[in-house]
């Protein structure tokens, strides 16, 4: 074997040793991402268990607005299966944009009954009530930084699967981007405030 043959075979050795260390890069992040989720999702179910008893304080006082209870409870509902969905596979991309769409829904139900109820005194004042807001309050404040790791890993995958050679790597082993969970708020909670004089 000449030193053609050498230099072909420590090439063709460099390559292999960069492809495995590429893929397993991958596979690292892949999972990072999923336990990332998994943050997310142990918030998200603490909120989800959090808006039942939300919406049962609410009713005693809220008789005539049944249909706001029932948006919540529906929402929530909702975001809970496609938290389910996401739960399973965490990395695609359509059941995380599906469970963005719904906590954006439960996002804007939970706004319709928190207004509700600042307009009536009794039920603003209620001790469980109060206790619940604030729970849910913190829970959301929980989410949103988990969301933000969450989105932190999925970037460093993202990038890794897009750079070259990695890409490389990726297409050939199916690693797909991941999506990022956008905002568990509303598109219209999202708009700035406009200001007129």
């Amino acid at each position: 074997m000449g030193t053609v043959g050498i230099i072909g075979w420590i090439f063709l050795a460099v390559v292999a040793i960069a492809g495995i260390a590429t893929y397993n890069r991958l596979v690292r992040l892949r999972n990072a991402i999923a336990n990332a989720f998994a943050q997310i999702d142990v918030q998200l179910k603490r909120r989800y268990d959090l808006i039942p008893n939300l919406v049962e304080t609410a009713r005693k006082y809220l008789q005539h607005e049944r249909e706001t209870l029932e948006a919540v409870t529906v929402a929530r509902n909702q975001a809970a299966a496609a938290a389910g969905v996401a739960r399973r596979s965490p990395t695609a991309a359509a059941p995380v944009a599906a469970l963005d769409a719904a906590e954006g829904v439960l996002g804007g139900a939970l706004g319709r009954l928190m207004a509700v109820v600042e307009s009536y005194p009794e039920l603003k004042a209620d001790q469980t009530m109060r206790e619940l807001s604030e729970e849910l309050t913190s829970t959301e404040n929980r989410v949103g930084f988990a969301r933000q790791a969450y989105n932190d890993t999925v970037l460093d995958f993202n990038n890794g699967v897009g750079q070259f050679p990695a890409n490389l790597v990726a297409g050939l082993f199916g690693f797909k981007p991941a999506a990022m969970l956008q905002s568990t708020q509303s598109a219209q909670e999202r708009q700035a405030p406009q200001v007129r004089f």
